[in-house]
């Protein structure tokens, strides 16, 4: 039997990534858009690349948690700071939960108020989320009510970089990310940093020591072994509409050889259906974008006994909306691959 969905900020870009999807998912119907801004609003007015679908008469609707009773799994798609007004209701009422903000990504109650910048009002359902990185964690995800889907940013760089710190092959501190993305990232809300003419044609820095997926990455390394890891990473937003480029230099351990860093990425995902591997190729993100895939490059800079390791992915799909589609479908026991091929 197909499993009902319900997406609360369905208006967001995120959520019409996630619409689209599911869509497309033999094994999903939905049942309910919740937007509150855009509420009486009909999908298609919106995104009018919905008319002609089944959805594109359907109306956004202001959320109650009455109208999600028959539901079977509810997807959170709000910026950070506002899904914990939601959560604990749905947890209460049994509901099992994808929440694609940062709000139940940090256990670190005090490290959220600093990157945040605010005070977290549903501290004491923190404990009840799994971090949502399928490639890793598949098996506590595959068991978990609240899924706290990882950052874009964060997703770019722990997937390249875990196999690495992990296996001891890298220094766990001192790891640096320079990361590259497109203007979608920042949600649909209007601002005039982001408007084309401020945009176009430049290329600038935002967030330096102070972006909330810093210690996110940090985190989860230490989560999956490699205590003490520190990182520098640097945002930048570019031109262009959707994607990330990251590129992460990391000092090789005495003796680590190329073959090494070959044999941890392989080993590691190989059984992974949208991690691409491309040994010393480069990735590009037009060769990503509007999929699941991320691509993973890397050389070894033997001057400065450093590895090089460079990915893309699409921000709103492997980033958002696709990731956490693969996510419902290991919470559902769906193929991993269901709806996103």
């Amino acid at each position: 039997m197909k499993k009902s969905i319900s997406i609360i900020g369905a208006s967001g870009y995120s959520g019409a990534e996630l619409l689209r999807l599911l869509l497309h998912h033999p094994q999903t119907t939905v049942n309910h858009l919740f937007a509150h801004s855009s509420a009486g609003k009909s999908v298609d007015t919106l995104y009018p690349r919905f008319r002609s679908t089944p959805v594109g008469g359907i109306l956004f609707e202001e959320f109650h948690i009455d109208k999600i009773v028959d539901d079977d799994l509810i997807f959170i798609a709000l910026p950070s700071g506002e899904a914990m007004t939601y959560v604990p209701a749905l947890i209460e009422a049994g509901k099992r939960i994808i929440d694609l903000g940062g709000d139940f990504r940090l256990q670190d109650i005090q490290a959220y108020r600093q990157y945040h910048k605010r005070e977290h009002n549903a501290a004491s359902y923190i404990n009840h989320a799994v971090y949502g990185l399928p490639e890793w964690n598949a098996g506590r995800i595959a068991a978990a009510q609240l899924i706290a889907n990882p950052g874009c940013y964060a997703t770019g760089a722990l997937l390249p970089l875990l196999p690495l710190v992990t296996s001891g092959l890298v220094e766990s501190n001192g790891i640096t990310i320079s990361s590259q993305s497109g203007v979608s990232g920042a949600g649909r809300s209007a601002s005039v940093e982001l408007s084309f003419t401020e945009v176009n044609e430049t290329v600038r820095a935002y967030r330096i020591g102070t972006h909330q997926h810093t210690p996110e990455i940090e985190t989860v390394i230490n989560q999956f072994g490699a205590s003490g890891t520190t990182v520098t990473f640097v945002p930048h937003l570019i031109p262009i509409t959707r994607g990330i480029y990251s590129t992460m230099f990391a000092q090789l351990r005495n003796g680590t050889t190329k073959e090494e860093i070959s044999r941890a990425l392989s080993t590691r995902y190989s059984q992974s259906p949208f991690v691409r591997l491309l040994g010393e190729g480069i990735p590009e993100i037009k060769n990503v974008q509007h999929t699941n895939y991320i691509d993973i490059g890397w050389q070894i800079y033997d001057r400065n006994h450093q590895v090089i390791v460079t990915s893309v992915i699409d921000n709103l799909i492997k980033g958002a909306a696709g990731q956490a589609i693969q996510n419902m479908n290991l919470m559902c026991g769906f193929k991993e691959t269901e709806g996103l091929l």
